[in-house]
């Protein structure tokens, strides 16, 4: 039965010469998601939608080409010092979550101080749209058979209860893998419910904490996750996520105490004010 699996095609579109990949649709459909959710509360919080639209002109092809790079240099004696031409081939995967999000923060830094407007309020409001893209995008690496974790049988998978399209798309090359982007996709919309839910107890949640509160829960789901998967970019002995993952759970925590008790956290999360100083 094996011999006869047949893995989804990672082309969702051919027009003539023209491709369109799953992956790209995928990520395309994660983004869109999140633009939706994003002027949703922007309008709400009393920002203009076409702020965040004209910080996503500049946020998206960033964290794409920091994603890249990010994973680039990681692979690049591995892979890519002998094929160059590849780098730009980001339909095949190979963007980091953690690249993407250094950029995405960066481009928020200057945009916020050019706009005048508060850097918490921006990411705060952003915080959801990140983890669901992150929820979808996942499923990127699922039809690209990528970001899998190490060998099981058949039976595990069928034990975990789940459909066959997954249990057949994590047979590679003779061999079942755990599929970690489903954890981790799972992580992320429970995240994305978590954010939803504390966003209505806006009385008590100060500026910047929905975002700290984003990082936390994401860090603590892809420490252990990446524990499991095969294709961890490394530093050494140790897997780079990992580490990066402790940081800013390390990170997050403090800068959120050192707020609140240096009083700058003074602004709850829904008020409406968009000063820088906010």
């Amino acid at each position: 039965m094996n011999e006869n699996i047949t893995p989804i095609d990672p082309i969702a579109i051919s027009l003539g010469p023209i491709q369109v990949h799953w992956y790209g649709v995928i990520i395309g459909l994660g983004i869109a998601l999140g633009l939706y959710l994003v002027i949703r509360e922007s309008k709400r919080l009393g920002l203009h939608p076409d702020t965040f639209i004209d910080l996503l002109v500049w946020a998206i092809p960033i964290a794409i080409i920091c994603a890249r790079a990010y994973y680039v240099i990681f692979e690049w004696d591995n892979y890519y010092a002998d094929h160059p031409g590849d780098i730009i081939k980001v339909w095949n995967g190979g963007i980091a979550i953690h690249g993407a999000l250094i950029g995405s923060v960066l481009t928020t830094i200057v945009f916020a101080k050019i706009k005048g407007l508060s850097f918490w309020k921006l990411v705060d409001i952003a915080a959801p749209s990140l983890i669901l893209g992150q929820a979808i995008g996942r499923w990127g690496n699922f039809v690209n058979q990528e970001a899998h974790g190490g060998e099981v049988s058949r039976a595990f998978l069928e034990n975990l209860m789940l459909p066959d399209f997954i249990i057949n798309q994590m047979y590679i090359n003779g061999v079942y893998y755990h599929p970690t982007f489903l954890y981790e996709s799972l992580w992320s919309f429970a995240g994305l419910i978590l954010l939803l839910v504390l966003r209505r107890k806006a009385s008590s949640l100060r500026r910047g904490e929905l975002f700290l509160t984003y990082v936390i829960w994401y860090s603590i789901g892809r420490f252990f996750v990446e524990g499991l998967r095969t294709d961890s970019l490394m530093m050494g002995s140790l897997r780079f996520a990992q580490v990066i993952s402790i940081v800013l759970i390390i990170g997050a925590i403090g800068v959120f105490f050192y707020r609140r008790k240096a009083g700058l956290a003074k602004k709850a999360y829904d008020e409406k004010t968009d000063s820088v100083n906010a």
